[in-house]
């Protein structure tokens, strides 16, 4: 069960702060816990990785649309504010990765962190859990998968360099509007798009392969933007590309729609009729498969503008975009526990 922190650490005063923007408008509340387990195994087809790894529940970046709000439910908590400011830290968490992936039965799938809520969410200054488990990776020779809204995935560029030349890793930001006021209003606390295609750059240019995250896509909100978002991302280095259509499930509905109709009362209405049109007269779908796809003219159409921009600027799309085992050399293997493991031929995360 987790335990309140009486006296937590404060992110905001932590290095690396200019990365974080403002504190979030909510009080923050930090509960400790020691996990049993790291990796989590996903059967989902909405979801295209098979292990995922979470350092922390609930997530700081407050964004209205995270389909992970429901999980904090599971903890007691509510799925609002809740889940923007009672943040679990799980922090045994890379210790037992290690211990896992040392396990003889391990088989060495690339790991994609941030599988549920964002590894590189402000608290990550303070407990540098994302970093020990990136560390943990390097040394066992595992690759890795990141997508994070945040800028402060800069800080590990020197890990990250060092596992995409050895295990395998690539990193996709997640930037659904280009607009910064937009983005705002959405996502009160994640860093700004600037602060994120900056981040893309300075990554690329340290040799780590990435790309970009149209993560979600709203109607009437970051439609038009697309084109912009691909083409920002590409000239800051990014080699490929996915866009999802936003996903609301009851709980998320509600917490959405709150925070849509008081930061665009004017924009609101056509909202929700664009995600209705997107979803074959419905708000959401919950079927396995489709719940982050769209159906219908109006879908397809933004499918097409992505596709027609994307392909235009060289950007690489689809299930394999992030299959790791391309990124080294057949001849390279990587030492584990005093055995080799082959780098090569350890599947993808988006497959």
């Amino acid at each position: 069960m987790p335990r309140p922190v009486s006296n937590p650490p404060n992110p905001w005063s932590a290095t690396h702060v200019e990365w974080l923007g403002p504190p979030p408008p909510a009080r923050l509340e930090i509960f400790e816990e020691l996990a049993k387990s790291a990796l989590t195994k996903n059967d989902s087809p909405d979801i295209s990785f098979r292990f995922g790894l979470n350092p922390y529940r609930g997530c700081q970046h407050s964004c209205a649309y995270c389909y992970a709000r429901p999980t904090h439910e599971y903890l007691g908590f509510g799925a609002g504010t809740d889940f923007d400011s009672k943040i679990v830290v799980k922090t045994n968490i890379a210790e037992v990765l290690r211990r896992e992936l040392e396990r003889r039965s391990w088989k060495g799938d690339p790991v994609m962190l941030s599988g549920n809520t964002d590894c590189y969410q402000p608290l990550e200054a303070v407990y540098r859990l994302t970093r020990s488990c990136l560390e943990a990776c390097r040394d066992l020779g595992n690759p890795v998968g990141i997508i994070t809204k945040s800028a402060l995935v800069r800080r590990d560029i020197d890990l990250l360099s060092e596992l995409a030349r050895t295990a395998g890793a690539r990193v996709f930001l997640s930037i659904p509007f280009a607009d910064a006021d937009v983005a705002r209003r959405v996502e009160p606390a994640a860093p700004t798009p600037g602060a994120r295609f900056d981040a893309l750059k300075a990554l690329s240019d340290a040799g780590v392969e990435c790309g970009v995250a149209i993560a979600p896509l709203i109607p009437a909100l970051n439609e038009s933007q697309v084109p912009e978002i691909l083409e920002r991302a590409r000239d800051a280095g990014a080699r490929s590309a996915f866009m999802t259509l936003v996903h609301l499930s009851p709980t998320v509905e509600g917490v959405f729609r709150e925070r849509i109709e008081r930061a665009f009362p004017d924009r609101a209405a056509k909202v929700f009729a664009g995600l209705t049109a997107m979803r074959g007269g419905h708000r959401t779908d919950t079927r396995f498969g489709e719940r982050m796809r769209g159906r219908g003219p109006r879908w397809d159409s933004v499918a097409r503008l992505f596709a027609i921009h994307a392909r235009r600027l060289g950007l690489a799309t689809g299930d394999d975009i992030v299959d790791l085992a391309p990124l080294v050399p057949a001849a390279r293997r990587t030492p584990v526990r005093g055995r080799h493991r082959d780098a090569r031929g350890q599947g993808a995360l988006f497959s």
